[in-house]
């Protein structure tokens, strides 16, 4: 009896035979994953022709790109030429820029202007009266601290010399001890004293007192203005004493606490208001410094900026435009101004500026410094007075600048031109053959080409002053008849048509209907608009790009799916071998043990 053979009679085993199976030639002995892969290989050979025109189209879209860049740069040439008030740009000129500068704008009369200045405006000051301020104190040296008294300028600690002898100051000791200092120092030589009534220091000594190192640290001789030559006044004959008052205001400090001669009032509040020039300004006794007060005024519309001069000890109010115009000042509520001595100050006023235009026998006022149209009368033109004395001012067109405008044109035009020309060249390999630009044959670029070269070289029925321009060769510039480009071979042609004809200038390019920058405009406006030929062509070749992106794409899914169904085809067959093998191998053994 034979015995029927069962193959892979566990989950396990059948397994592990599919496992075997998928591993290529395993039952077969045929490397059929290879012959997957080759035939893969072959349904995708149309992918390298696709991929070499994807290629092709990526450089044209880039050289498109390009192009249009380079268009719109043209166009914003042409746009600057095509405007007829930018060949009315002028320029203004100084004989004495130390005299007078000068401004113009488009429109200004071209010609040469003299202005003589015989005085500068200047601004209207007020003065407050001199030496407001209260002493450094109404009692005794003793009574003085360094540090906190009201000098014209902080003390600092450190050291001073008189008569060769070294003193130390500290900004915490008193007045009187500065003099007991001194004294000791000196052996009683020099010994000093402060009157709250002139409100100095004095130096006293039986000789002549010498003031002062340059190893000194202190400011302390400077502050109590103490000097060698006591002032240019009597002399040094043993006796040295304050130049001058020796207290001043304390902008920092509360106004009930500023140290001035006459105090500062306000209501029963302490409030108080004043007025500069119609302005109002509040303050309050306690809560309000003399600096903040300044600096609202400084910040307001009063139109001046207050000071304090602490030289003269004085309040100053400024007015921040000049001409000869006053300062109104009053008090409301309070003394502000009175105890500040603005109220019964000086006004110095300003003066207005003085001049005349080529000589004229009457001068022109001015109440500021600048001259603009409405003083002198010539359109366009500012000039600022900067000192007295003569200065020509010289109107002329500004040539430099529409020169450059014209070559920039020129330049991006040719520099256009170049591009596709490179671009639709042909090179030759090694082997001599020739090689294909970018753009050879491509009939977009050398229309675009053909276009620009056409309005450059084209251009007729100017309508011009003289008739003296119709044409670029006109300026100097010309074509070299090999190519697009054209180039500037006479730049004083240029210069003279712009000194000598500017109005024909303007019009070969602004004239509204045939002006070269008027064309140009036009052609690259609707080169470039959503339904212009460039735009066409460039949506045509992105839609090529992506047409044969979807082909490859869509062969490559394919080929996917192919594979899958070769790779299952093979495995079937392996297992077809595998069992038939496995059969042949049961029969033999049956053969051989005689059991068949």
């Amino acid at each position: 009896m034979s015995t029927l053979l069962t193959i892979g009679t566990t989950a396990g085993d059948k397994t592990s035979l599919q496992s075997s199976l998928s591993i290529s030639g395993l039952a077969s002995g045929m490397n059929w994953a290879t012959i997957v892969t080759e035939l893969a290989s072959a349904e995708r050979a149309p992918e390298t022709q696709w991929q070499a025109q994807e290629t092709t189209i990526t450089d044209e879209l880039a050289a498109y790109s390009t192009i249009s860049s380079d268009l719109s740069s043209l166009q914003l040439d042409a746009e600057t030429l095509l405007d007829k008030s930018f060949f009315k740009k002028v320029t203004g000129t100084s004989s004495d820029t130390s005299v007078a500068t000068a401004a113009v704008d488009s429109g200004a009369p071209i010609g040469t202007y003299t202005f003589d200045i015989s005085q500068l405006a200047t601004a209207s000051t007020l003065q407050g009266t001199t030496y407001v301020s209260g002493a450094l104190s109404s009692g005794s040296a003793s009574d003085i601290t360094l540090g906190s008294a009201p000098f014209s300028t902080s003390l600092t600690a450190g050291t001073i010399t008189v008569d060769g002898k070294q003193v130390t100051i500290s900004t915490t000791e008193s007045l009187q001890d500065v003099f007991d200092a001194i004294a000791s120092a000196t052996s009683n030589k020099v010994t000093g004293s402060y009157s709250s009534t002139t409100d100095k220091i004095t130096l006293s000594s039986s000789s002549a007192i010498t003031l002062g190192s340059s190893a000194d640290t202190s400011n302390f001789l400077t502050v109590a203005d103490l000097y060698n030559d006591n002032g240019g006044t009597t002399g040094n004959t043993g006796t040295i004493t304050s130049t001058a008052t020796l207290g001043h205001v304390d902008l920092a400090a509360a106004m009930s606490d500023a140290n001035l001669k006459t105090a500062i009032t306000g209501d029963s509040s302490g409030d108080g208001e004043f007025k500069i020039n119609g302005v109002s300004f509040s303050y309050n006794l306690n809560n309000d410094s003399i600096q903040s007060i300044l600096n609202n005024i400084n910040e307001s519309d009063a139109g001046v900026s207050a000071a304090y001069n602490s030289n003269n000890n004085c309040f100053v109010l400024t007015n921040t435009s000049t001409g000869d115009t006053g300062i109104a000042v009053e008090d409301v509520t309070g003394n502000f101004l009175t105890a500040t001595g603005l109220s019964g100050g000086t006004l110095n006023e300003g003066k207005n500026l003085l001049y005349t235009i080529n000589g004229g026998s009457t001068q022109i006022e001015s109440t500021t410094n600048t001259i603009d149209d409405t003083s002198s009368g010539i359109a366009n033109l500012t000039v600022t007075a900067l000192d007295t004395g003569t200065t020509k001012i010289s109107i002329g067109s500004d040539t430099s600048t529409i020169s450059s405008a014209i070559e920039q044109f020129v330049s991006d035009y040719n520099s256009l031109q170049t591009y596709i020309s490179t671009e639709q060249e042909l090179s030759t390999a090694s082997s001599g053959s020739n090689i294909p630009g970018t753009l050879t044959g491509d009939s977009e670029s050398s229309e675009i080409a053909n276009q620009l070269r056409s309005i450059v070289n084209g251009v007729e029925n100017i309508t011009g002053t003289s008739g003296a321009v119709t044409q670029l060769a006109d300026l100097g510039f010309e074509s070299n008849g090999a190519n697009n480009l054209i180039s500037l071979t006479s730049s004083s042609a240029l210069t003279s048509m712009l000194q000598e004809h500017l109005s024909d200038v303007a019009a070969l390019f602004s004239d509204t209907t045939n002006g070269m920058a008027t064309l140009m405009s036009s052609f690259i406006t609707s080169t470039l608009s959503s339904d212009g030929s460039l735009t066409a062509r460039t949506d045509n070749l992105t839609t090529q790009q992506s047409s044969i992106q979807t082909q490859i794409s869509n062969l490559e899914i394919k080929i996917t799916n192919d594979s899958n169904e070769w790779d299952s085809e093979f495995q079937a067959m392996e297992t077809a071998e595998s069992k038939a093998n496995s059969e042949l191998t049961y029969i033999s053994q049956e053969v051989s043990s005689g059991s068949l």
